[in-house]
């Protein structure tokens, strides 16, 4: 073989061997991550499509959810958002039926999960969330949300 179809072959095993490792790792993924996503995608959907039984499935009631929201004047201003607000809002969606377009932003990254807690982001159309969860009878449920409206540049 000459030099350069050596190299080539050697580079096509090691794409070929890092998809096979992927492949397997997605195969093993971690049950507790993929619980902690689902939590996620729960109170992302419930938001988004109206659905106060994903909020319930995902959210403890007594939930701590605070949030900057930007004003016209391109200040921020502080708000809390309470159990009961959750579901008035989901049932405003769903009354309305207006719900999220599918090109809504839907991006989530788990920075921790460990045996009984997570930590997790969410950018949503509403802007970025960033979510406690913990581990209650098996089931991992968001405990506390900061959360702000878009910013105006990415840092």
């Amino acid at each position: 073989m000459r030099p350069s179809l050596t190299r080539l072959a050697i580079v096509l095993l090691a794409l070929a061997a890092a998809d096979t490792a992927s492949a397997q790792q997605q195969q093993s993924a971690d049950p507790d991550r993929e619980a902690v996503r689902r939590a996620v995608l729960d109170y992302m959907e419930g938001f988004y499509e109206g659905d106060s039984t994903k909020l319930v499935r995902s959210v403890r009631p007594e939930v701590y959810k605070y949030g900057f929201s930007r004003q016209p004047d391109s200040t921020y201003r502080g708000m809390q958002m309470q159990w009961p607000q959750f579901h008035a809002f989901a049932n405003r969606v769903k009354a309305s039926g207006r719900t999220a377009p599918a090109t809504a932003p839907r991006e989530i990254v788990l920075f921790e999960v460990s045996d009984q807690t997570a930590s997790a982001k969410l950018t949503a159309w509403w802007g970025i969330d960033y979510l406690l969860l913990a581990r209650y009878g098996g089931r991992w449920m968001i405990t506390h949300v900061l959360w702000q409206s878009p910013p105006l540049r990415s840092k």
